[in-house]
């Protein structure tokens, strides 16, 4: 029986990640999701890096996925003349319009209507909140004149973060839509929106996507602003998944808060039965060194006890020195955490209120009685993937394996939790199939005589309509 982890790796590609021979190794260690950062992106090595990475799945027979992180509205500050140190009471004024060097005196900032957003009294962050301003005023047009609230070193080109004030920026930026485009032209598997704060900013990503894919492209929402948690139900209704930013999120609100915000986003998308990434710094410290602190191994083991679907890194693979390490270290701690009972994942039925109800109720009775009988596998065939969302959001002890003649949703299903899925396009008898899946479950080391399996198929298997039929088998021989 292969000892495979059902948590998802989610890796951010970059300069550390160049290499075929590192991407083969990061993928032999576990890696489920290949992460593009479109902040730092060039579509030329993103074109190589994804023919990489799809014919390294092809020739390892695995299906990893590949997620477009657009960058959403980044406000930066401009490039300094020199080393610029800023101390608290010091008074600097931020200035649009044409870039140009800054000082301790001014400073250019790349947001046009940023004097038209603030108002006096509203902070400025910047560097991750390492530096702290207060409006004193705004003459709307071009310039805010800000006080020093918490001085350093003022560096080139540094993140800004407006945590009380509304911005007017879109959340897909002239840039976000080009990339968007192009993501969509390599076929990714799922697109990031990053600075979500309202359902209309994912509706704008879907007509993009509808208006240039054939096929439809699953939106997960980064959620790192304070409004996005307080509209987390309306976002929740557009996307097909969430990422706890908890980067800018821990900048925007305040550090001691991120903990049970994350807990409660992490609720919140298993009752919407959507997969949730937890995302920054969880193995920083690798970035140099061989070896997690004790704070970061807890720190990912606590994110799979809260329920999450995958965790991700970023500047550890992306430049980091030790990408595979990495990988086979987060690997180790998924597989030694993931199957105790201390995780606790809510367990209530589905309700009577979509025309799904009947798929809702047949995964959810799958998922209970697969705990029960101590199945070993819970298979389905799927041409949506949506019994494979909802089975893996119920977490059974059992293996997902989920079998499809859809091509585009192979690698697109590998983010979900305990999902394992499988190109398989013969539709004949319910009992041929079953077999066959038998079969294929028992060569792939996930099924052995004696072993009890829980088959969901929709009936007439030749309609591929939705699911509506449970059976159960005890595996008699593995004909392999």
């Amino acid at each position: 029986m292969p000892n495979k982890k059902k948590t998802k790796i989610v890796a951010t590609l970059g300069p550390a990640t160049s290499k075929r021979e590192v991407l083969k190794g990061m993928m032999e260690a576990g890696v489920d999701v290949f992460r593009i950062n479109f902040s730092h992106a060039d579509y030329e090595d993103v074109k190589k890096r994804v023919k990489m990475i799809r014919e390294l799945s092809e020739e390892l027979q695995v299906y990893t996925a590949i997620l477009a992180d657009l960058q959403g509205p980044k406000l930066r500050v401009g490039v300094m003349s020199g080393e610029v140190i800023v101390a608290p009471g010091d008074e600097i004024v931020f200035r649009t319009g044409k870039p140009f060097e800054g000082t301790a005196e001014e400073v250019y900032m790349n947001y046009n209507d940023f004097p038209r957003d603030v108002n006096p009294g509203e902070r400025i962050l910047l560097d991750d909140g390492k530096l702290m301003f207060e409006v004193v005023e705004t003459n709307r047009k071009n310039a805010v004149r800000a006080k020093v609230i918490q001085g350093g070193p003022l560096k080139s080109k540094k993140g800004v973060n407006l945590p009380n004030t509304n911005i007017s920026l879109p959340a897909l930026t002239e840039k976000d839509i080009k990339d968007a485009i192009f993501a969509i032209s390599q076929e990714v598997d799922w697109i990031a929106l990053s600075f979500v704060r309202h359902s209309q900013d994912l509706i704008d990503l879907q007509q993009i996507i509808e208006k240039h894919s054939k096929y439809k492209i699953p939106i997960i929402a980064k959620i790192e602003k304070p409004e996005a948690v307080k509209n987390i139900d309306k976002i929740v209704a557009y996307c097909d998944g969430l990422m706890v930013a908890r980067g800018d999120l821990g900048v925007e609100v305040p550090a001691q808060e991120v903990p049970l915000i994350q807990k409660k986003l992490v609720l919140r998308a298993k009752k919407a039965r959507i997969p949730v990434i937890i995302a920054t710094q969880m193995m920083e410290t690798m970035i140099t060194s061989m070896v997690p602190t004790r704070a970061e191994v807890n720190d990912v083991a606590n994110s799979v006890m809260d329920g999450a679907d995958a965790v991700m890194l970023s500047g550890e693979t992306s430049v980091g020195n030790y990408p595979i390490q990495v990988i086979e270290r987060m690997t180790s701690i998924l597989k030694s955490v993931e199957s105790s009972d201390l995780i606790n994942v809510p367990q209530e039925p589905p309700h009577v209120r979509t025309k799904r109800y009947i798929t809702k109720a047949v995964c959810y009775h799958a998922a209970s009685m697969a705990n029960e009988i101590k199945a070993k596998a819970i298979s389905t065939l799927t041409n949506s993937g949506y019994t494979a969302f909802q089975i893996s959001a119920w977490r059974p002890s059992a293996h997902i394996l989920v079998f499809t003649s859809n091509l585009r949703i192979l690698s697109q299903l590998n983010l979900l939790w305990g999902v394992k899925a499988f190109y398989y396009d013969r539709f004949v008898s319910t009992d041929e199939t079953i077999e066959d899946v038998n079969r294929i479950a028992c060569q792939k080391g996930f099924l052995d005589v004696g072993d009890m399996l829980i088959s969901l198929a929709a009936m007439p298997i030749k309609d591929k309509g939705m699911v509506n039929t449970l059976r159960v088998t005890e595996i008699e021989t593995c004909n392999l």
